[in-house]
């Protein structure tokens, strides 16, 4: 009942704020445009319909806001008042009141206000759809960011998912795609992601992972956590201040290089995914800032870590050698990795595949962003993915979503980005490290300590492995089987010998009939 009544919350809040006259506008079909006509009689918006979109996502919850986010940073794929609005999602979510958020860290830490903080501003700075940040600054003078998690959430996001779920179970039982596509896997690992957004400690120890991880980097600049204040609803870490990096007129003022922004954001992502197969997932520009201060000018301030995405050795390896397969224009390659991983049945012919694969792909090479037209690729490569029943695969969803983030950042910074040419060197790079000499020598170093304890015994487990067993029973199983082989050792060379005899003989027969004939 409680799924029965929120999806009629949902659909008369799409009405309410008119949203299916715009899912419905500029269709083709006279029989559409006509239920769209009925469906907006007696029904007049005085707000513009950007507006109206991103309210009916604010009033539906946290899951809608993060689709909305998620599509904020497709301008390309959006008209340029519906991508404006949905921008006020990324970090103007209506705040809760500031009273509240001191009642929450209060019952977290289980103290006054005052014990922990000099001072403490109640007004946030930052509002998303799971948690909102206020500035404050710690008893010892260390400026910081506290992070409060939205009272109330954990019921809201499973009322939601509960209804996703269902509906996902639906969608696999009666559309033709329903098994390829797999929505009920895809729901539950977004089940999982979200309910790791509800705990803080979870996200403070995936920023310190990253922290570690970026150290050497020098492109990115991560803020330390202060664990001694961080608990599953409240979490205080450094304060870092820069500019979004949406504000691209600022950042010129500033004397920052977009151009060079853009390609340290594709080295920073490349860099999370193949070389640690650990990467920020939640790249929207709500999430990123731009250093100007002196000692880190020009680096990315990356926060919000609540989404981190995971890869095993073989996905790594698997989609490196896919990227490059595509960036060598080896479409071949390419077919054949979709049939040795399995994505593809194993009787699809391979130079269909690739011919579909290329007819998707070479128009993308050569071109900067701007040019390519993401919604038609998009398109295709879903008319192809269902023409070869390639299947998908829901531990890289994230990943997905993530190229989509990375992608949309690169065409806000520099839209002539050749995000092939940017990406290929890194990527050979990585991979020559995984299989030359070098990638041996470090393999090697990891398996040191396990060579270490195995040597020393080698001699000891030969030595018992060769020595004769006392057991009679053994032995005599053992003779048994001696017996049995060379009973059939001298039935082999007996056959031998015979046909090898045979055939002496029948030479000599020929050669003596010959002269008789």
């Amino acid at each position: 009942m409680r799924q029965l009544a929120r999806a009629l919350y949902i659909a008369f809040t799409l009405l309410r704020f008119g949203i299916d006259d715009i899912a419905l506008s500029g269709l083709r079909q006279r029989w559409l445009r006509a239920l769209a006509r009925l469906a907006m009689l007696g029904r007049r918006f005085d707000e513009p319909r950007g507006v109206r979109l991103r309210r009916a996502l604010e009033r539906l919850g946290p899951i809608f806001v993060k689709f909305g986010q998620v599509l904020s940073t497709r301008r390309d794929l959006l008209p340029p008042d519906i991508a404006d609005e949905l921008a006020r999602l990324q970090d103007r979510v209506p705040p809760f009141p500031g009273a509240r958020s001191i009642e929450i860290v209060e019952r977290a830490f289980g103290r006054p206000l005052a014990e922990v903080f000099a001072d403490f501003d109640p007004e946030p700075v930052a509002s998303a759809s799971i948690a909102q940040v206020h500035f404050a600054t710690l008893k010892d003078g260390r400026p910081v960011a506290v992070k409060v998690l939205r009272p109330g959430m954990l019921r809201a996001i499973d009322d939601d998912l509960a209804l996703l779920h269902r509906l996902a179970g639906w969608v696999e039982r009666i559309s033709v795609d329903g098994k390829r596509l797999k929505p009920r896997e895809v729901v539950a690992e977004f089940d999982v992601y979200l309910h790791d957004e509800l705990d803080l400690v979870r996200e403070a120890a995936n920023a310190a992972q990253l922290r570690r991880n970026m150290a050497g980097l020098a492109l990115v600049e991560i803020p330390e956590m202060h664990w001694d204040w961080c608990t599953s609803d409240v979490m205080v870490m450094q304060r870092m201040t820069g500019i979004p990096i949406s504000q691209t007129e600022r950042l010129l003022a500033a004397g920052v290089d977009l151009k060079r922004l853009s390609r340290d954001g594709v080295t920073i992502f490349f860099t999370q995914v193949f070389r640690d197969g650990f990467f920020h997932a939640d790249m929207h520009p709500g999430n990123i800032q731009v250093s100007v201060d002196p000692a880190t000018f020009g680096r990315y301030i990356a926060l919000d870590f609540g989404i981190v995405g995971t890869l095993t050795d073989n996905d790594r390896d698997y989609l490196a050698q896919n990227f490059l397969a595509f960036f060598r224009r080896d479409y071949k390659r390419v077919a054949q990795l979709h049939l040795e991983s399995g994505w593809v049945p194993p009787a699809t012919r391979i130079d269909a595949l690739e011919s579909a694969i290329r007819t998707v792909c070479e128009p993308l090479f050569d071109r900067p962003l701007k040019d390519i037209s993401l919604g038609q690729v998009l398109l295709r490569l879903f008319q192809t993915s269902r023409r070869f029943n390639v299947e998908i695969q829901p531990q890289l969803v994230l990943l997905q979503k993530t190229l989509l983030n990375v992608e949309g950042l690169g065409r806000q910074l520099d839209p002539e980005l050749d995000l092939w040419s940017t990406a290929k060197p890194f990527l050979e790079r990585w991979m020559n490290e995984q299989i030359g000499w070098a990638g041996l020598a470090e393999r090697l170093k990891d398996e040191a300590p396990r060579y270490a304890k195995l040597l020393p015994e080698l001699p000891r487990l030969l030595h018992a492995t060769l020595q004769p067993r006392d057991d009679p029973a053994l032995l005599h199983t053992l003779l048994a089987e001696q017996r049995r082989t060379n009973r059939l050792l001298r039935a082999v060379i007996w056959i031998g010998v015979g046909f090898v005899g045979g055939l002496v003989l029948a030479q000599i027969l020929l050669r003596l009939g010959s002269p008789l004939r």
